[in-house]
């Protein structure tokens, strides 16, 4: 069965996340999206309430599973017989960073492949980050998220964007 593993921070997950999510689940038939710890960033959610708003999320799509891993990606792999990463990219600054994550994936997992899917031109410009500073001052973040989530993530960064 071939697995795709589409990993992040997902703080929080974004429609342009989730456009990524349902375009790989048409291409394989497993998906795991993965919540990883990034120590570069300020989280907003734990993992476990990161989990919790993309199972919310995905639950349309019956090929897809949430799991979250603190360690390295090459090694969560290595638990399936065949799994690709799956990286949404919105821009060529994204693209030099995953390329060099890719390879090192594939130093230390030398059977694990990376396919990089590039971004719906409406999410170009999407970010968590950015969602959190709408969201911060109280600006209407509909347009950005899943609306299963919005009531956490505007309780969370304590604005009163609409939605």
């Amino acid at each position: 069965m071939s697995t795709a593993i589409c990993p992040g921070s997902f703080d929080p997950i974004t429609l342009g996340h989730l456009s990524i999510i349902r375009r790989v689940a048409r291409i394989f038939e497993n998906v795991v999206v993965l919540v990883m710890h990034n120590s570069e960033k300020q989280h907003m959610f734990t993992a476990d309430e990161r989990v919790d708003m993309i199972w919310r999320s995905v639950k349309g799509v019956p090929n897809v599973g949430v799991d979250a891993y603190d360690g390295l990606l090459a090694d969560y792999a290595r638990q399936f017989d065949s799994a690709v990463i799956v990286k949404g990219l919105r821009a060529v600054t994204d693209f030099e960073y995953e390329f060099q994550m890719a390879q090192v994936n594939k130093t230390v997992n030398p059977t694990l492949d990376t396919m990089f899917l590039t971004a719906s031109e409406k999410y170009t410009f999407l970010s968590s980050s950015m969602v959190k500073e709408l969201a911060k001052y109280g600006a209407d973040i509909s347009a950005f998220i899943p609306r299963e989530i919005i009531p956490d993530v505007k309780q969370r960064a304590g604005g009163d964007g609409n939605g």
